[in-house]
């Protein structure tokens, strides 16, 4: 056992915060900076839902716990949410409340996944999944999958390349960060077809199933349900990332399972937010459908710019930056792109196989502002129109 001042291995093995070095650098240069680097959005919660407008007055002991499962209210209503707009028979002990989808995401993996057993990821990936595994002692294996497969017999074969005698899960995103691609339907029977031979549980992270702008967004719980834990997020969907508000929905026993989890770290979601995102699933449809579109919009200006393909959804371009890169590699890139004012993520956040890549959030400042900082961008990559 590790003795003060040394850590658990698998913990001293994580990725430390992605966001934050990219945060400290954005506070040395001058001038303002477009920061294009982090997935959030510049539109405010809709008037109702915001924290100022819950009152104690109206819902007593609003500063008090809630049930750690979440507000009794909230469940039955995200229960009939999961099964008219995902189409899967979701049950209010299959649904846990979270506080936000992240740590959502982390109890299923704890629930899922034991030391020494592994957990295959669809790369490039959201940054904070391959964490959340080895924080439970599990093993993230990064399946090179959304540049590199074309069909869905090629999707197959990529998974089946990696599984092994001690692989539990499978993670799948989508719509994808980063790559702002949706995989399509016959894929994703073809995942639950596999995990049912191969008896593997399915994580499905659908933080942004609003916004898949060129085919519809398939749940993989609705093609097998009783193996696939999916999370969701207030977060993305109606722009309360500070709130910290998600859900899990899965086989109840799992996710008594994960509830421990939940537990034993966060406790309860907050109760404020909870109250929040009630009023966003009763009156919060016209917000969201002027969000996907906004979003969609800005997406594709942003792509055409930068002369990559216009994204299938979610809220990101993730860019190969190889062409453009010096002897300083993709540190000496961000640098220049920061010191024009545009923040970008480090690939290698989303998988080993993309250092030289960068990730870049369309909606995490206005429109207006997004479109003047691509340019600077597309002129560092040499390609796109660089207007």
């Amino acid at each position: 056992m590790p003795r003060p001042p040394v850590c658990v291995p698998n913990i001293a093995a994580m990725p430390g915060s992605v966001y934050a070095p990219v945060k400290s650098r954005t506070e040395t240069v001058e001038g303002q900076v477009c920061p294009l680097n982090v997935g959030d959005t510049w539109r405010t919660p809709l008037e109702g839902a915001r924290l100022e407008d819950i009152h104690q007055l109206d819902h007593p002991g609003i500063h008090r716990y809630s049930d750690p499962r979440g507000l009794p209210e909230l469940i039955d209503a995200l229960v009939e949410k999961v099964r008219t707009r995902n189409g899967f028979p979701a049950e209010r002990e299959g649904v846990l409340v979270a506080a936000g989808a992240t740590s959502g995401l982390a109890c299923a993996v704890g629930m899922l996944a034991g030391p020494g057993e592994q957990v295959l990821i669809l790369a490039p990936f959201w940054p904070l999944i391959r964490g959340a595994v080895q924080a439970f002692g599990a093993e993230p294996v990064e399946v090179p999958f959304f540049d590199r497969v074309d069909s869905v017999d090629a999707a197959v074969a990529a998974v089946r390349e990696k599984l092994t005698a001690r692989t539990v899960a499978l993670y799948v995103c989508t719509p994808s960060n980063p790559t702002g691609r949706v995989i399509p339907a016959e894929w994703l029977e073809a995942f639950a077809e596999l995990a049912r031979s191969e008896n593997l549980w399915l994580l499905s992270d659908e933080v942004y199933e609003n916004f898949a702008y060129r085919m519809p967004h398939l749940s993989l719980g609705s093609l097998a349900p009783e193996r696939t834990l999916t999370a969701y997020s207030f977060s993305k969907a109606y722009g309360l990332a500070g709130y910290r508000i998600g859900y899990v929905v899965g086989p109840p026993a799992a996710i008594a399972q994960a509830g421990k989890i939940a537990s034993h770290t966060y406790y309860a979601a907050p109760t404020a937010a909870q109250f929040a995102a009630l009023r966003l699933l009763r009156d919060g449809d016209a917000w969201l459908a002027e969000a996907r579109a906004a979003y969609q919009r800005v997406g594709d200006d942003a792509a055409d710019i930068l002369g990559v393909a216009r994204p299938e959804g979610s809220t990101f371009l993730f860019l190969d930056a190889s062409p453009a890169l010096d002897e300083r590699g993709i540190s000496g890139f961000l640098a220049d792109c920061l010191a024009e004012g545009v923040a970008l993520s480090p690939g290698i956040s989303c998988g080993r196989d993309y250092e030289n890549w960068a990730r870049l959030c369309y909606t995490a400042a206005p429109p207006d502002d997004v479109l003047a900082a691509i340019p600077r961008v597309a002129q560092r990559l040499g390609r796109g129109s660089g207007r």
